[in-house]
């Protein structure tokens, strides 16, 4: 399928692929950390989805292609590079996933709260902060956050997006728990607390159907996100 050419791609991206380092190869594609110019980047590939799930593969793509323009200049945030409609490029962020980091100072929590405020404010939900590999430890102990394709983009702040947005902090608030429970206020655990009813009705219902599918299909197990490599 042709890829068709998108504002989002700055003129002059063109990308070394000599030695790409992956990352995750599984049936939406392949994400690896590419150089060009001795510059690391992260390019999502969704030519190489299997071709019952290229359409998914795609929308998921673009809908991060518009969370990371719409949150250009955000620090903690990767920069979009390009997206040509199958190639998705984005800053690459030094950093250790969560689940390695297990950060435990109380300084990040707060900065992670901050960094979620300025996602909010621009209109983005993630929508999918309960994994811990999506948030990022960077050398100086602050917050990044990454994978986007699940986020919330319609840039409408009505009653679906608050909820969903206290969804996103109720996730890291779960993460703060894990690492730092010392540091939860008696109103962070109030929101632990109450989950919000769209919650309530996804663990009751599709919760199960899903994680069937993110294990037989994609080989997605626990909090490590990582998918299964295939050949």
């Amino acid at each position: 399928m042709a890829c068709n050419r998108a504002s989002f791609a700055p003129a002059g991206i063109f990308v070394d692929a000599a030695n790409p380092i992956l990352l995750k190869t599984d049936e939406l594609g392949r994400i690896e950390i590419v150089e060009r110019d001795g510059v690391r980047m992260i390019r999502r590939d969704v030519r190489a989805a299997r071709w019952w799930a290229w359409l998914a593969a795609h929308r998921a793509a673009a809908r991060e292609a518009r969370a990371l323009a719409r949150l250009a200049g955000i620090d903690g945030v990767p920069a979009l590079l390009g997206w040509d409609g199958c190639e998705l490029l984005r800053s690459y962020i030094v950093g250790a996933p969560m689940q390695q980091a297990r950060p435990r100072e109380r300084g990040y929590y707060r900065d992670a709260l901050r960094l979620l405020a300025r996602l909010h404010r621009r209109g983005i939900v993630h929508n999918d902060l309960a994994k811990e590999p999506n948030w990022l430890v960077r050398a100086d102990g602050r917050p990044a956050l990454v994978d986007f394709q699940l986020a919330w983009t319609r840039g409408r702040r009505g009653r679906l997006f608050r909820l969903l947005a206290r969804e996103d902090l109720r996730h890291l608030l779960k993460h703060k728990r894990t690492y730092c429970a010392e540091a939860l206020s008696a109103r962070q655990r109030a929101i632990l607390d109450t989950p919000a009813p769209p919650s309530r009705l996804w663990r009751a219902t599709g919760k199960r159907l899903y994680k069937l599918v993110a294990r037989r299909v994609f080989g997605y197990w626990d909090n490590e996100g990582k998918g299964r490599v295939r050949d």
